[in-house]
């Protein structure tokens, strides 16, 4: 990667993360030190990540980290469900001997115990392994912040860790197992179980939100 690809990652795992708070706003500066990253790389990340609602520039003010409300929980997955179940069928017929290796590899991993930082940071792995194997360039543009942005919804709301880390597992393993074995329709029937389980958690933290106290 280019310095401008690594500052796009990095900021995208921080927001991903956590680490640059959903709400606050930051500085170029600021960014710069978080990534240890220098100004033109910084720069033209913002302006990427602005274009993927990941970022939003207030000209003399700063940089908003935008909060995620449940309907854009809900908005992103109607789009995300969509995408991957192409991805994933393209991947099943165009995935290289190589993309296969990897698959299987980072299948094998699943098996693993995680906390919630290295099991996010699997799952990341997993989708950019399936958009690798698809083999459309234009795919990564679209998936990615879907995902990330996503994966910080549940990060943020996630409450039993280890039965949520559980479930999770099983339903990217029937993804990847499915591409291992050519089976598009499996590949997307599975895909799009992992989509309507991020539907339902979403729809879970609508109910708590509307039992709690505050």
């Amino acid at each position: 990667m280019n310095q401008s690809e690594q500052a796009v990652a990095a900021l995208q795992r921080l927001i991903e993360q956590g680490e640059l708070k959903p709400g606050s706003m930051v500085s170029e500066r600021g960014l710069m030190e978080a990534t240890g990253l220098g100004r033109t790389p910084v720069r033209e990340a913002i302006q990427r990540l602005a274009l993927n609602h990941m970022l939003r520039i207030h000209p003399n003010k700063g940089i908003e980290i935008p909060a995620i409300s449940v309907e854009d929980q809900l908005s992103g997955l109607e789009v995300r469900r969509a995408v991957e179940v192409l991805a994933v069928g393209l991947a099943c017929r165009r995935a290289t001997e190589k993309d296969i290796e990897e698959i299987a590899a980072l299948k094998a991993t699943l098996s693993g115990g995680f906390d919630l930082h290295s099991y996010s940071e699997t799952v990341r792995q997993t989708h950019a392994l399936i958009i690798q194997a698809a083999h459309n360039p234009y795919l990564e543009a679209l998936m990615v912040p879907l995902q990330t942005l996503s994966r910080r919804f549940w990060i943020m709301h996630v409450r039993d860790e280890q039965a949520e880390i559980a479930h999770g597992k099983r339903l990217h393993h029937d993804i990847l197992q499915a591409i291992l074995a050519r089976d598009a329709p499996e590949a997307g029937a599975a895909s799009q179980a992992l989509n309507s389980y991020l539907v339902e958690f979403a729809l879970s933290v609508v109910a708590r939100m509307a039992t709690s106290p505050n």
